[in-house]
């Protein structure tokens, strides 16, 4: 019996010392109750020593940041369209005390905070503005979730929407306008192709007209400055040629009336070539192809014989004198 009776005080001395150690792992908190009411007593990690019988571990919990998933739940948007939205909230307890004494079930108590606080922001937009100012709600959420969780100790660092989901008609219908949306712009961006294309081909015309009627107001400008440089050439040529000619006549005339002078069997000489070359010269205007009929008085040519005699006579005259 005696053995029996130390058994048992050894076991309960066992046991109250197992009840007396406390292992809190890192990252943990634990609050202590000492006869059923919280003192402020708070156990981080390590270990530690409790009263047996007196103290107990009312609540443990980590303290580092955890992921709240929000299922899928049904919203409805300012124009009366149906969808479906699922997020993530990240969050963590700075207060171990206020997220067990404040509320009984914390987890449950954010999922139902977050799926309201959505559905009430979901409510405030339009279907497009939904797609395109995730960023927006994803702000709107983290500062009213934050604000509304303060109370239980709760600190939410982050809440990102994962999916949005329209009903099928919902999405049938923007697929149709999606769609519709594509035409008209194709048909735009075709029609605007065609017009740029149309200006560019009609400006292409008119500047290369410009520059045909440039080219070829430049080649008749060229073309009438070289008339003009060709008809001065020809003209100074012609007035050189007719003075070469009166030089070369005035010359001639001079040695002519020289030798006259010089040699008195000159003058008979002269006069014979001057009424050879008086016939040939009627010959050669007879065999021309551009003459029909020719009169020549043959009494006239001991006349036109004298005449030229008296301008020969003269010019000796006037030498000697």
């Amino acid at each position: 019996m005696g053995e029996f009776f130390l058994l048992v005080v050894l076991a309960l001395g066992g046991s109250s010392l197992a009840g007396t150690v406390k292992v809190i792992k890192q990252g943990n908190e634990a609050l202590v109750e000492t006869l059923g009411r919280y003192n402020g007593r708070k156990l981080d990690a390590g270990l530690k020593f409790v009263v047996p019988f007196i103290d107990r571990i009312a609540y443990q919990e980590t303290i580092r940041e955890k992921v709240l998933d929000i299922p899928p739940q049904p919203c409805i948007t300012k124009d009366n369209v149906a969808i479906s939205v699922d997020a993530v909230v990240y969050w963590r307890i700075m207060d171990l005390e206020k997220a067990y004494y404040k509320v009984e079930n914390l987890q449950s108590a954010m999922v139902n905070l977050v799926l309201t606080q959505i559905r009430a922001e979901m409510g405030k937009l339009e279907l497009d503005q939904t797609f395109t100012a995730r960023t927006e709600i994803n702000e709107v959420l983290l500062r009213e979730l934050d604000i509304s969780t303060d109370p239980w100790g709760v600190k939410v660092t982050r809440v990102e929407l994962r999916d949005i989901s329209p009903s099928k008609a919902v999405q049938d219908s923007m697929e149709l306008q999606m769609t519709a949306e594509r035409q008209k712009r194709a048909a735009i961006l075709t029609s605007e192709g065609e017009r740029d294309s149309a200006i560019n081909s009609a400006r292409g015309q008119a500047e290369s007209q410009v520059l045909d009627a440039q080219a070829r107001q430049k080649a008749t400008i060229l073309e009438a400055e070289a008339e003009q440089r060709a008809i001065i050439l020809k003209a100074q040529a012609e007035r050189q040629s007719q003075v070469l000619k009166a030089q070369a006549t005035s010359e001639a005339l001079e040695i002519i009336t020289k030798t006259v002078r010089e040699d008195p069997h000159a003058r008979e000489a002269l006069q014979f070539l001057l009424a050879q070359n008086y016939m040939e010269m009627g010959l050669k205007i007879g065999s021309s192809d551009s003459s029909k009929v020719m009169f020549m008085d043959p009494s006239n040519i001991p006349a036109t014989l004298e005449g030229m005699r008296s301008i020969v006579s003269d010019g000796q005259n006037s030498a000697s004198s």
